[in-house]
């Protein structure tokens, strides 16, 4: 499986008014707390692969306010992604799935060696829109942005999900050009040096 995702800086207002206008689907607002952890036996930055926990809660969904903190249950997920695919947008093999209990699975990767690099906190609202997720992102420390992403289900797929994520990103004012292939970690690591 890919995930094909093409990530832009952006004024969420403006961004909500045209997925309005263009009839999308909002279906639904999170927070999430992303953990993401070095390796004992390589170097996650240099091969450009990323492990993490991520604690997602259900926010009541009220008027597009990403930073309002009610909600309901938390769940827990561990990901694993690998390197980007292709030079165009920001493509990988990705690895997911739910796990009891986030704590306990912090404390298997502890186990095995695994050490805690940083923390990503981010609210997010998701539109669907000719087939695509359109996220709205407020990133902690880093910004505002809009990501465009599918899955596609095999390599030979990338190309035509790639372009149709270019095609939404068109329908909403932006410009695929000023897309963004570093990750929110990068993003975060790169502010704090």
């Amino acid at each position: 499986m890919y995930e094909v995702e093409v990530k832009i800086r952006a004024d969420h207002d403006a961004v909500r008014a045209t997925l309005e206008d263009r009839g999308a689907e909002r279906v639904g607002r999170v927070r999430q707390v992303d953990t993401y952890y070095d390796a004992p036996h390589r170097d996650f930055a240099a091969t450009d692969e990323a492990l993490r926990v991520r604690r997602e809660t259900r926010l009541a969904d009220a008027d597009g306010d990403e930073s309002a903190e009610s909600g309901g249950e938390t769940t827990a997920r561990v990901t694993y992604k690998g390197p980007l695919v292709d030079d165009e947008s920001k493509t990988r093999t990705e690895h997911e799935t739910e796990v009891a209990d986030g704590e306990t699975m912090d404390a298997v990767l502890d186990g095995l060696g695994f050490e805690p690099a940083a923390v990503v906190e981010k609210g997010r609202t998701f539109y669907r829109l000719n087939g695509y997720t359109v996220t709205l992102d407020a990133v902690e420390g880093v910004g505002t942005f809009v990501e465009v992403e599918r899955e596609a289900k095999a390599e030979a797929d990338v190309e035509s999900v790639r372009d149709g994520a270019y095609a939404v990103v068109r329908q909403l004012g932006l410009d695929p050009d000023d897309q963004i292939r570093t990750s929110y970690l990068g993003m975060l690591l790169g502010a704090e040096e």
